[in-house]
């Protein structure tokens, strides 16, 4: 099943979403027309094309290229502080951290840029932290086929760092397992030492 999602109805227009913003400049109790917002719709419209590109990718496309010659290599595979940029669906706000990913390969390995590359893809949509956890693992499992898969992410969010609670330095850490991570508690414990996380973080 492709992770590239779909809308259920037409895209509005380029237009459309600048109209937006401009509303949303009115709303905020300044006017659009003025010299230093005039091309402020257009600039942010060009911004969410970046922040959201991940709705036009499907990320398993970047792990359909594999390679066999590993010599026998079985064992841990991890790449770890992965930064991201995201934004919560809840108030748009950004999502900034780090995603440490680790599998074991079942005779075929991934180019590392890819892990990177499924994480941007799933980040630059609007997210949840533990929904955005969850599908980089599932993806990497369900396409990689590996002996097993461990994620974990460090994210600080910023409806609750500037708005809400206003509780600044705060990191919410999510993780995900499968396979040989979830079955073996050595395994596991080996993949939080190698990205510098105590075990009782994550386990207990």
């Amino acid at each position: 099943m492709s992770e590239k999602r779909k809308l259920n109805q037409p895209r509005p227009s380029r237009e459309e979403a600048e109209a937006a913003i401009r509303t949303l400049l009115r709303w905020s109790g300044d006017d659009p027309d003025r010299e230093g917002l005039r091309d402020t719709p257009a600039r942010v419209a060009r911004a969410y094309e970046d922040w959201f590109s991940g709705y036009n990718e499907d990320p398993a496309d970047y792990l359909s290229r594999t390679f066999e010659e590993v010599e026998g290599y079985d064992d841990m595979v991890v790449l770890k502080d992965i930064r991201f940029e995201s934004h919560c669906e809840h108030h748009m706000a950004p999502i900034i951290g780090r995603a440490h990913i680790g599998y074991m390969p079942n005779n075929r390995v991934v180019g590392i840029s890819k892990l990177a590359r499924v994480v941007d893809v799933f980040a630059r949509r609007f997210q949840v932290q533990e929904t955005m956890n969850a599908q980089i693992a599932d993806c990497i499992q369900r396409v990689l086929e590996p002996k097993g898969v461990a994620v974990v992410i460090e994210a600080t969010h910023q409806c609750m760092t500037t708005r809400g609670v206003h509780k600044p330095g705060v990191t919410m850490v999510t993780s995900a397992v499968h396979g040989h991570f979830r079955t073996n508690p050595a395994t596991r414990r080996e993949f939080f030492h190698v990205i510098g996380n105590p075990v009782n973080k994550h386990e207990g």
